[in-house]
């Protein structure tokens, strides 16, 4: 998701502006020319031309935003060329920063100021000789890439649009840029071959199987295929069978080539000389990408081995918790044995994929009869819940979120996945929809998307120790939503709040301690009531993306250590709603920044 550093106010930044407006009408024309406003108005500007640069520079981006200038390009992701512009628009935005004298804008705007700095910063770091060459020439993984994310972006159910003629045109020209965008990829990982930077065999492999799965259906049975089945109203009877044609020759003669041209290249030319062991600590240059990788992750200099002794202890104190809930539902034997129990007995299987779909639609309504009690402020964008794809469904979490669109235009999307219902067990739903849905990532990532006082940057950026920081604390808010009533459930949230805490172990274990796959898969197994396809799914997603997985229990504890010292703090006059609007109200924070927030808000709450 993004990253971080310093400063702050008590107030969000849409309450600040629109206070420092209404409060002087009078004395606001000669308040223009003062240099606080002067320096405020070129921040902002700044602000607004990197934000307007970027789409351009991100075609992909901006049809995110509903900003469709640019909606017949993909982006050229993986040209020096590219890159080389993403690294001049960095230090481009920092020159122009440190123009801007800091000490003249109000609080607010040094809020912004010290955010965007941190997170400039921070890409920066991502271009530097010692990091970039350990990184362009692995520029996909099973876990994330074009090559996953395409089909899904062409289906029709994504952030593409579908309502026109020229809509369709779109999809078509970038089906034209497909294949040489794979190409790119291919030269990449040639790269990667030369420098001997590669990435692992196991990561290969399960590449190898998603294009397989892919490539398995005919064209017409493809996701490509999907938005000419069944055409919207706004298109002409007339087009549509010459689209229909043209979305077919495309699937057949350019899309379905390239996806064979890069399984042939990972099976036959890369596989046998990517990397046996898994951890980043056997490739060359791992170990310092590793250290930047926990610190882009978390907006933290964090050291691995304090990751790793942190989650032994969270990993003991919530084991404490399962024996309690063991002992709840009369269960004698061991915790191993219960966890076995919680896997393995039917009555905790899904019936049917449209069981779970159901089940899933019930706990949406529950949280929204009682989440009004936990926040003032809610999404305009709904929240739709639907079935992960089925070509992707084997490798995917068993739940993950796709924000919507600002303007209400594309919902947010909750995507549950019923591969191998088995692995699906009922115990663990409520908790999944917290995090995932509401009040988890849709509150989060949808606010913010929303304020429209909130810079561009701060409205759809993001750093991932805040985002899934904040999506962990939402599954802590069960009980004021109603949630986790009958001790299985209970256990199901323990379940997911020690999934989190093993990932500091796990993940630092694989990448730092040199454990193997088996190694990582076993001790989940050992400390958690997961499956092993679960398990599988995410000891191979750590292989794939190192250091993402520290994040969500580190901005976890963040935030429910500033919970309790305002709660402490404040005594009655404590509000949750207000809480949680400071937290939120100025989208995703460097943990840092977040503190000082939070510690500014609550000296100004008991004065």
């Amino acid at each position: 998701m993004t990253r971080r550093s310093a400063a702050l106010l008590m107030l969000g930044l849409a309450a600040c502006t629109t206070a420092t407006t209404d409060a002087a009408p009078q004395p606001a024309a000669a308040a223009a020319a003062t240099p606080q406003a002067d320096e405020a108005a070129r921040l902002r500007a700044l602000f607004a031309e990197s934000d307007a640069a970027m789409l351009r520079r991100n075609p992909i981006t901006a049809i995110s935003r509903g900003d469709y200038s640019n909606a017949d390009q993909i982006g050229d992701y993986y040209s020096d060329a590219y890159v080389a512009a993403e690294k001049a628009a960095v230090e481009s935005d920092l020159a122009a920063l440190a123009r801007i004298d800091r000490n003249a804008l109000d609080a607010t705007d040094q809020l912004a100021y010290d955010v965007f700095k941190f997170s400039r910063e921070q890409d920066l770091k991502g271009f530097s000789p010692d990091i970039l060459p350990l990184t362009i020439v692995r520029p996909i993984n099973h876990f994330g890439g074009l090559q996953s994310f395409y089909p899904v972006f062409a289906s029709g159910r994504s952030i593409a649009p579908f309502h026109t003629v020229d809509d369709y045109e779109d999809n078509l020209a970038r089906h034209r840029q497909f294949g040489p965008l794979i190409d790119r990829i291919i030269v990449r990982f040639r790269q990667g071959l030369a420098s001997g930077v590669v990435d692992t065999k196991l990561t290969v492999r399960n590449m190898v199987e998603q294009i397989d799965n892919l490539l398995r259906d005919a064209p017409e049975a493809s996701p490509f295929y999907d938005p000419v089945e069944t055409f919207p109203a706004t298109v002409p009877v007339s087009e549509r069978e010459r689209l229909r044609q043209a979305h077919l020759t495309a699937i057949r003669e350019q899309i379905y080539p390239a996806y064979r041209r890069l399984r042939a290249f990972l099976q036959d030319e890369y596989l046998p000389r990517a990397r046996d062991q898994v951890g980043l600590m056997y490739m060359q240059g791992g170990d310092r990408l590793y250290r930047r990788l926990i610190e882009e992750n978390t907006t933290l200099p964090l050291d691995a081995q304090a990751v790793h002794d942190l989650g032994l202890r969270e990993v003991a104190r919530i084991r404490g918790e399962m024996e309690t809930v063991k002992g709840q539902v009369g269960y004698t034997g061991t915790l191993a044995q219960f966890f076995e129990h919680l896997r393995t007995d039917p009555r905790f299987t899904p019936a049917s994929r449209e069981w779970l779909r159901n089940r899933y639609f019930e706990i949406g309504r529950t949280v929204d009869q009682r989440i009004g009690r936990l926040f003032s402020h809610l999404p305009r964008t709904r929240l739709d819940i639907r079935e992960v794809e089925a070509f992707r469904e084997r490798t995917e979490a068993a739940g993950s979120y796709q924000d919507g669109a600002p303007d209400g235009s594309r919902p947010g999307v909750f995507y549950f996945n019923a591969y191998d219902l088995p692995a699906r067990p009922v115990w663990g739903m409520e908790t999944l929809y917290l995090h995932e849905g509401a009040p988890g990532h849709h509150f989060q990532i949808m606010l913010a998307a929303e304020n429209e006082e909130l810079p561009n940057f701060m409205r759809y950026g993001g750093n991932t120790a805040f985002v899934e920081g904040w999506a962990l604390y939402a599954e802590t808010l069960w009980d004021e939503l109603g949630m986790e009533t009958d001790p299985y459930q209970r256990f199901g949230g323990l379940n997911d709040e020690m999934l989190r805490a093993m990932r500091l172990v796990v993940d630092t274990g694989i990448h730092a301690q040199g454990w193997s796959r088996e190694q990582a898969i076993r001790y989940m197994l050992d400390n958690s009531g997961l499956t092993e396809t679960d398990v599988t799914a995410e000891v191979e997603r750590y292989i794939a993306i190192p250091g993402q997985a520290l994040a969500y229990k580190l901005g976890q504890l963040k935030i429910l250590e500033l919970r309790a010292r305002a709660e402490q703090a404040l005594g009655s006059r404590f509000d949750i709603r207000e809480f949680h609007d400071q937290v939120l109200s100025t989208g995703s924070l460097p943990l840092t920044v977040l503190e000082e927030k939070i510690d500014a808000w609550i000296a100004a709450r008991r004065r």
